[in-house]
């Protein structure tokens, strides 16, 4: 029977559609084999893997990718070995496992980009899962608890099948062929064809599904692989299994297969059954289930955007409002207050269709550390947290290269061999700890290792070397650490396939920079190395506080904000170098003028006329930062500067205020470093750098 046919443009959908699928499936593939890298998966976990394995299968074979089908067919054959418990889950099993994955994830790119698989693509892989298919094992370890379903004797069973598809079953991309060539294959197969539901030809549907199909099945399988083969469907059909007994059998009561979701019913005869109503099936499936949809990121984008204008389109109209207004026009004013805040609830959905928890990143790291750890022969163990950490969805796609790099830098150099760490009084195996947590309106990512730690004199030997600082340079441990992210900088000895290039901490800073965010490191020689991702949690919209700043307006992110006021002349102190700190509540606070900062005239800088700003910081300090006055708490629309002009520092973007002018969103983490350095400046220069001091 020939493939149905589509007009060009609903085959094109469909295939979308499928690659979509096979995007998450894959990606769920690579999370399951990571749990069963760390011997931490039961049968449930290989039935997971077998799953998103054969329902790409389904739809490979639904368009004709039969390299793909072949392979998948080995794949699902040694997983059902495993499920089985006829094969043994060792380290051999586990490596072909894993390049069977990575041959199934390109075959599934190449079909996406429509090219053809060289012939002998993944042969050597293929060869792999036949050997252990082929190999006979002695002795097993049955991987699935003992008191799992028990196994079907070893003797040809019949069975009576019923299905009968809802109406919409072909709107859903699922075609009965494929599924009686599944049945099948599984045995010997009968089938009679029910007309019953034909309709008249005027009132014909070329959308729905009118057939039926009772069929008998003669084959050494069990219901539960009967019903496996419908349980993409289940919901969509009336489905009927009846095992036919022989008339000297016993009869005996059949488990409900697990996969089905089914009710067991046991016929008043002697045959026994499991029966989907199509009412009772859709009430099953969903459940406890969410409803979803899928959307192109492109659409969503688009609407985030025209919500960003609508958000900025009412700013300026309660700007003008504000400025134009009669005193005795209460009604507008409610009107406009109520504008404001549908605007922002719009918003607020509209930025929570794009969050997603970093788990769909951090799930690609054991399979990682499991990799590089063996090619660099260390034993190293990955522990995450705060996989459920939500952040944009455009910030996640941006994570995976900067995250896989720094992971690889820390199994490669941060962690020593099992012999160094035994000798320095560690354990033999290595940790890695990969944690996201939020943190105002950042999400914080750290990657920490029990390694040796940055060797700084090392690094700064061969900064010296490779010319990236002066030989007289002095550079302070925090200045020395922060080489690593030098362009082209590497200490490693040799270059391997793992690193030694000097592309790698490189690549993560100017990733994350891109980002709107920025890298810190902390190292203790000897204890080891933590680095720590300091990213914008959305890239799209920012709580605001606008201050002023002589004439200049800055947006300080509302989250960091801890509290405003207007200090007295007893709570001001002057450090040496011309610093200044204000005394709040028995603690001292550095003090940071925004004008300084970015060299604004005519701004106040007696911080007893102005007001102070208190800050937290991510690593959990304060600062206080001076500025004229507050003007106002508004959620802007984060425009970015890299588009249309150089990164600027201590600026993290700009926005369009309701006057139509364009405020700059500071940076806070970055205030520190560049106060210091302009003081520095005015120090050289002369100038004063405090109006007290």
């Amino acid at each position: 029977m020939s493939t149905p046919s589509f007009g060009s443009d609903e085959l094109a959908q469909f295939r979308r559609t499928f690659f979509e699928e096979c995007t998450e499936l894959l990606a769920d593939l690579e999370e399951r084999l990571g749990a069963l890298a760390a011997y931490s998966s039961d049968v449930e976990g290989l039935n997971a893997i077998f799953r998103a394995v054969h329902s790409v299968k389904a739809g490979a074979g639904a368009f004709g990718y039969t390299v793909l089908v072949g392979f998948a067919h080995r794949f699902e054959a040694l997983l059902d070995r495993l499920r089985d418990g006829k094969a043994e889950l060792d380290e051999r099993t586990l490596a072909a496992l894993v390049a069977a994955a990575d041959v199934f994830s390109a075959l599934v790119d190449l079909a996406r980009q429509g090219e053809t698989p060289a012939d002998d693509f993944g042969a050597d892989v293929a060869e792999e899962l036949s050997a252990l298919l082929e190999g006979e094992t002695q002795t097993t370890v049955p991987i699935r608890p003992t008191a799992s379903a028990p196994e079907a004797p070893p003797v040809d069973r019949s069975y009576r099948i019923v299905f009968r598809p809802n109406a919409e079953l072909f709107r859903h991309a699922n075609e009965p062929l494929y599924l009686i060539r599944e049945l099948k294959a599984l045995g010997t197969l009968t089938i009679d064809c029910d007309l019953a539901r034909l309709p008249a030809f005027e009132a014909f549907n070329v959308d729905d599904a009118y057939l039926g199909w009772t069929m008998t099945l003669r084959a050494d399988c069990s219901p539960a692989a009967i019903a496996e083969v419908f349980e993409f469907v289940d919901d969509e059909c009336e489905l009927i299994i009846e095992e036919i007994a022989d008339a000297q059998a016993e009869p005996e009561v059949v488990a409900p297969p697990p996969a089905a979701e089914a009710e067991a019913t046991n016929s008043p005869s002697e045959s026994k059954s499991y029966e989907t109503k199509p009412a009772d099936a859709k009430t099953a499936g969903k459940t406890g289930s969410i409803s979803s949809i899928r959307v192109d990121l492109y659409r969503v984008d688009r609407l985030v955007n025209m919500v960003g204008e609508l958000v900025i389109a009412q700013a300026m109209l309660a700007q003008q409002f504000i400025e134009t207004r009669k005193q005795d026009d209460p009604g507008a004013l409610q009107g406009f207050e109520h504008l404001a805040g549908l605007t922002r609830e719009l918003q607020e959905c509209v930025m929570a269709i794009r969050m997603q928890p970093v788990k769909s990143v951090f799930s690609r790291m054991p399979r990682l550390v499991r990799d590089v750890g063996h090619k660099t022969g260390k034993d190293v163990r990955l522990e995450m947290s705060g996989e459920q950490t939500e952040v944009d969805k455009t910030v996640i796609e941006e994570l995976a290269d900067p995250l896989t790099h720094m992971i690889r830098n820390a199994v490669d150099h941060g962690i020593e061999d099992a012999d160094t760490r035994l000798a320095a009084g560690k354990p033999a195996g290595g940790v890695i700890r990969l944690s996201a947590q939020h943190a105002g309106s950042n999400i914080l990512i750290h990657v920490e290792d029990d390694g040796a730690g940055l060797d700084r004199d090392r690094l700064l030997a061969k900064a010296i070397d490779k010319g990236i600082v002066p030989a007289s340079a002095k550079l302070s441990a925090e200045e020395i650490d922060e080489l690593i992210f030098s362009p082209g900088f590497s200490t490693a000895a040799a270059v391997t396939d793992v690193s030694g290039r000097g592309v790698g901490m490189d690549v993560v800073r100017r990733n994350v920079q891109a980002l709107g965010g920025r890298v810190q490191v902390v190292s203790t020689p000897g204890k080891g190395t933590r680095f720590t991702l300091v990213i914008p949690l959305t890239l799209a919209v920012l709580d605001g506080m606008v201050v002023a700043v002589g004439w200049e307006k800055y947006i300080l992110p509302l989250t960091s904000i801890v509290e405003s006021f207007r200090p007295g002349r007893g709570q001001i102190r002057v450090v040496p170098g011309g610093g200044e700190v204000v005394s709040i509540r028995g603690e001292f606070v550095r003090l940071i003028h925004l004008a300084r900062v970015f060299g604004v005239s005519e701004a106040v800088s007696d911080p007893c006329q102005g007001l102070v700003v208190l800050i937290e910081l991510a690593n959990g300090s304060k600062l206080g930062v001076v500025v004229d006055e507050l003007i106002g708490q508004q959620q802007v629309v984060i425009k970015s500067l890299q588009d249309n002009y150089d990164p600027v520092s201590g600026i993290s973007g700009a926005t369009i205020l309701g006057n139509g002018r364009v405020a700059l969103i500071v940076d806070i983490e970055e205030l520190t470093r560049l106060y210091d350095r302009s003081t520095r400046i005015a120090e050289a220069t002369r100038l004063p750098v405090a109006a007290n001091a």
